[in-house]
């Protein structure tokens, strides 16, 4: 436990229990200041994680995120916004956190050292070589997380890891190992502080930068999110009338042809095509839209 730095004293720290709450929380903020220099040493490696997801995404492989306490919450918590921020179907992209999903309610860290439970959830899911695991763990040892990533490379599936400290086991066994070494916490061990946010803020840039790459994002504007609300509805209509010029009314007509679809409404808008063209075209490039709309723009001009 010496030797992990998520275990350490931190010397900044010592008397804040005589501190007052300014101090307390000013202290605070200057320890989150090694969250960003942690994350900036890693980044090479975290889009090399979004390079390999992206590849296995177009092969038909689905992604779990297997954690424990805190680690796993924030899998989960990531996980949960990718279904109406960008159309994920929630079985392509799994959160797995040890005690199940009441963990996310309930204090039941002494789930983390089950390894069993971990392996029966993805034998649930038929886990296959075409996944990718990404195994998150503060201290980079955790059972039930190590024993995701051992097992998803035992069948030949792609490992990921991401945790905060130095050549941890989970980085070891892991295809590409994302080290987010933020120093110790301010209260010894509490990895819910600078280790959490920095894991929340890397699964974030994952995801997100993921979901780019596949197209669901055009330009900065999220064309491929679930309008399940009137908030959203109009939230598109504007989103259309800025990516088109299109006057309101037109915008409303057009995403009532293409029963609210913001992809194929974008692409009848920018390139002339039919419905059954921007249907086609979006099947061709697996749902990217700018590039459907670069192809039927090449279509147009032959």
């Amino acid at each position: 436990m010496a030797e992990r730095i998520t275990e350490q004293k931190n010397q900044q720290s010592v008397h804040i229990d005589e501190m007052e709450a300014l101090d307390i929380v000013k202290l605070m903020h200057q320890e989150d200041l090694m969250i960003h220099k942690g994350i900036e040493q890693a980044l090479n490696q975290v889009a090399d994680a979004v390079d390999l997801i992206v590849e296995k995404w177009h092969k038909g492989g689905r992604v779990f995120v297997a954690g424990a306490g805190t680690s796993g919450r924030i899998g989960v918590l990531d996980a949960v916004e990718l279904g109406p921020t960008f159309s994920v179907d929630p079985d392509r992209w799994i959160a797995l956190v040890a005690g199940g999903k009441q963990a996310m309610w309930e204090p039941l860290e002494q789930h983390e050292d089950s390894e069993t439970d971990l392996i029966n959830s993805l034998e649930h899911y038929n886990f296959n070589s075409k996944d990718v695991v990404i195994g998150i763990s503060a201290s980079g040892s955790t059972p039930y997380s190590v024993s995701a990533l051992t097992y998803a490379r035992h069948i030949g599936a792609s490992t990921i890891s991401i945790s905060c400290n130095h050549e941890t086991i989970s980085s070891e066994i892991s295809d590409i190992a994302i080290e987010l070494v933020v120093g110790p916490e301010i209260i010894r061990g509490s990895t819910r502080l600078k280790a959490g946010t920095a894991q929340k803020m890397v699964i974030n840039r994952i995801s997100t930068a993921v979901m780019v790459r596949l197209g669901k994002v055009y330009q900065n504007e999220m064309v491929d999110m679930q309008l399940v609300n009137k908030k959203l509805v109009k939230r598109a209509e504007a989103m259309l009338a800025d990516l088109t010029m299109l006057p309101e009314n037109e915008v409303q007509q057009l995403m009532a042809e293409t029963n609210q679809d913001i992809k194929l409404s974008l692409l009848i808008a920018k390139t002339g095509c039919s419905l059954e063209e921007a249907k086609n075209a979006l099947s061709q490039t697996s749902g990217h839209v700018k590039q459907a709309i670069l192809l039927l723009s090449e279509q147009n001009n032959n």
